[in-house]
């Protein structure tokens, strides 16, 4: 029986900021049996074989349970003041994957190069296609358009709303134009689909612009699943659009509250059509193992897990199969 919950240990190494750290800590014997199921455990699965597994709720919920979490431990985030820019105490980034802010001058502090925001690979093991990272707070939305900018991201997933019961996400864009530390924001136009409203933003910063899209999801409940994985689909075959119209660019910043309950449905849906449409198969078990590498907790829920397969199947099944 594989541990969930496990933290695999992992260190920052301060002399590679705005890139990828690298695993130097041994991990305990727990946690390598807790890694190697992360790095290893896979289910592949035909179409035929999708649809079915799809009405087994049961074999889902079992399966998604030995998943390994791997959360990480606080004390393995030696940075200063770090716990005033997370919404939330236990949900911390992998260190190994986090984003880091480029210092804006050489006596900045260690702190300031902080952000809960982690690179997620793509099909295939792709580097930083995707970002995932929380809601903003009110005293870290410079941080998050810093990051935006930093990263030359073409896009920005929302999936949550501003507030369910509490605070989720404060609203970190302006309703024409805001300055948010040293970048401008300006929003272009808005369009109100039906699901979802996207705003097209141009960011400016030391002379230079960047074009930005905006895709705020409303209809995504908290910890629970949509009734309907069709909106969902048609949302990420958008977000996808945008991307290869960006080639050369930078990852896609998606966030819910938490980034990475709905955060990672969303990012596993799209790997795992990408992995329907050049293979004709699809291992979600994987897909989802290899989001926790990159940021613990990744889908947070049995249910959420089960969303997935869902959605995928009514891709497979359907003319999106080759939309993108």
């Amino acid at each position: 029986m594989y541990r969930r919950g496990s933290n695999v240990s992992l260190t920052l190494d301060m002399n590679t900021l705005g890139s990828v750290e690298t695993f130097s800590i041994a991990p305990t014997p727990r946690e390598r049996i807790s890694m190697e199921y992360l790095q290893f455990a896979s289910r592949t699965l035909t179409r035929q074989q999708l649809r079915e597994i799809v009405e087994s709720s049961q074999y889902l919920e079992a399966e998604f349970t030995e998943i390994p979490m791997n959360f990480v431990n606080p004390k393995e985030l030696n940075i200063p003041c770090h716990g005033t820019k997370n919404r939330y105490k236990t949900i911390l980034p992998n260190p190994h994957s986090r984003v880091c802010l480029k210092p804006k001058s050489s006596d900045e502090s260690l702190s300031s190069t902080y952000i809960n925001a982690n690179y997620i690979r793509g099909y295939g093991g792709e580097k930083k296609v995707h970002i995932a990272t929380q809601g903003p707070m009110i005293n870290t939305v410079n941080d998050f358009w810093q990051m935006v900018w930093q990263e030359d991201s073409p896009a920005i997933v929302m999936i949550t709303k501003l507030k369910e019961k509490n605070e989720k996400c404060v609203l970190y864009w302006p309703e024409k134009r805001g300055i948010y530390g040293r970048v401008e924001v300006l929003v272009n136009c808005v369009d109100e689909w039906e699901h979802c409203t996207v705003r097209d933003l141009t960011l400016k910063h030391g002379g230079k612009c960047q074009s930005v899209k905006h895709y705020w999801y409303k209809s995504w409940p908290d910890h629970k699943t949509p009734d309907s994985a069709q909106p969902l689909l048609q949302l990420m075959l958008d977000v996808e659009e945008t991307r290869q119209k960006s080639p050369g660019r930078g990852p896609v910043v998606v966030h819910c509250s938490a980034g990475i309950g709905r955060t990672g449905c969303f990012i596993a849906t799209t790997i795992g059509c990408h992995q329907l449409k050049k293979e004709g198969l699809v291992d979600i078990l994987s897909i989802v193992c290899q989001l926790r590498v990159d940021r613990g907790g990744m889908i947070q829920t049995s249910q959420q897990y089960g969303f997935v397969h869902h959605a995928l199947s009514l891709y497979e099944s359907s003319p999106y199969v080759k939309a993108l």
